[in-house]
């Protein structure tokens, strides 16, 4: 087989493939094997036919077909790894010459992976960020703890205040008329959360239970239902009673209640290790985002238009199964936030456009400076895999080859090495 790449436009490139009529006839020899079997001929058992008559009774080009559709896939991928190119969507085939006993000449037009020209990615200055924690720091978990572990009291009197749960009954309006959605009952609002439209519950604190009140406000232009957008509403709100935190005091018995030390000090000394800990991971993962956008800042990359819709397709498919294990199926997130697919895909765009053009540059980095997945970096992945999922080595790789994902997998690595590289390159301020 001969074949070479032909770039036609900036990321198109048409693959001229000549096979030899040897292969040809094999692939016909093999499509008349599989097509014999099934064919109903008078005078012969199935399975039975000479090769000529199933050719005069279905026609030569059924035969061709069948034997250039087992044919082309194998033909297409063996061009791709002769020349090297990098395809990023279906190839439109062209048919040049399909003959029995002659070379079968086709044409695949398909768009590839763009170049990239690579811009400044080593001595590349960027800010460290600061892992240190202070004893604010600390003092603030220790409120996230104390609020964690408060003890909530049921009011039957007194007035609402921030950070009370208010348990409410309310109608909204609109123009005098009461509208879909505006109305719930013993609904449990946490003052200061800001879940509802804005100025809602500054208007409840200061009601007392049992009072009713009318609560102005207006609706968000931008909100989700066309209908309310902007419109001014009055809500009937009634509090049926009041929900307040009691907090416990900080000290040893807090320390005992709420984790496995005996005295402050050591939670302390805990949280403090733990803040720390996340903080330096903060700190890594801010200075990898800092040499990755440098590095894309400073390439030169048109993207594909057909790379930023797949990279959106598999960012809706993670956030389906994301809402699937919350319980709610994507249809209903749709209609719970009033967007439709469009705009959910429109709002991912960037985000797309922004992975596709950082893996790209990552890739061309990797393959300028050489870097790949040995297979020691592999078996060391797969190592760690196993014990985060508690499985074993070699059935987990097994499970991978099978399902295909062990180039992912390297691709992965590779990409982790780049980004090391550029650490390893950079100046840290």
């Amino acid at each position: 087989m001969k074949a070479k790449a032909e770039k036609i436009e900036k990321n198109t490139v048409v693959l001229e493939i000549e096979v030899e009529p040897e292969k040809l006839n094999q692939s016909l020899d093999k499509a008349y094997r599989k097509l014999v079997k099934k064919a109903n001929i008078p005078g012969f058992r199935k399975g039975k036919a000479p090769r000529a008559l199933l050719e005069r009774f279905y026609g030569k080009e059924y035969l061709m077909d069948e034997a250039l559709d087992n044919l082309l896939p194998d033909v297409y991928v063996e061009a791709v790894q002769e020349t090297e190119i990098e395809p990023i969507d279906r190839p439109q085939v062209e048919l040049v010459q399909a003959e029995e006993g002659k070379p079968l000449i086709i044409k695949a037009k398909v768009e590839v992976k763009p170049e990239v020209i690579l811009g400044e990615y080593t001595g590349l200055e960027v800010e460290n960020p600061s892992a240190d924690i202070n004893d604010a720091d600390v003092d603030a978990e220790l409120g996230k703890l104390q609020q964690r572990h408060a003890k909530v009291n049921t009011l039957d009197e007194g007035e609402v205040e921030q950070g009370d749960v208010a348990v409410i009954d309310f109608e909204g309006f609109v123009d005098g008329e009461a509208f879909p959605g505006g109305k719930g009952e013993n609904y449990p609002l946490e003052i200061g959360s800001g879940s509802f439209i804005p100025g809602f519950e500054e208007q409840v604190i200061g009601a007392k239970v049992g009072e009713e009140r009318d609560v102005n406000v207006t609706f968000p232009e931008e909100y989700h239902s066309a209908e309310l957008a902007g419109k001014a509403a009055v809500f009937k709100v009634k509090v049926n009673s009041i929900r307040r935190k009691e907090l416990l005091p900080v000290d040893d018995e807090f320390a005992k209640d709420v984790s496995e030390f005996d005295t402050l000090e050591e939670l302390k000394t805990d949280i403090r290790n733990r803040l720390k800990e996340t903080a330096g991971k903060k700190a890594e993962i801010a200075v990898k985002e800092q040499l990755i956008q440098k590095a894309v800042e400073n390439a030169t990359v048109e993207i594909p238009a057909v790379m930023v819709d797949t990279r959106l397709n598999v960012m809706l498919n993670d956030m389906a199964q994301r809402l699937q294990r919350q319980g709610i199926s994507f249809e209903d997130y749709l209609r719970f936030t009033g967007a439709d697919i469009d705009a959910v895909r429109t709002d991912l765009k960037p985000e797309a456009e922004k992975s596709v053009r950082s893996d790209l540059v990552l890739e061309a980095i990797a393959r300028k400076e050489q870097i790949d997945a040995t297979d020691e970096d592999v078996n060391a992945e797969l190592e760690k895999m196993a014990e985060q999922y508690k499985q074993d080595v070699s059935t987990l790789r097994a499970a991978l080859e099978t399902q295909g994902n062990i180039d992912s997998l390297k691709n992965s690595i590779a990409f982790q090495k780049t980004i090391q590289f550029l650490i390893d390159n950079a100046k840290l301020a």
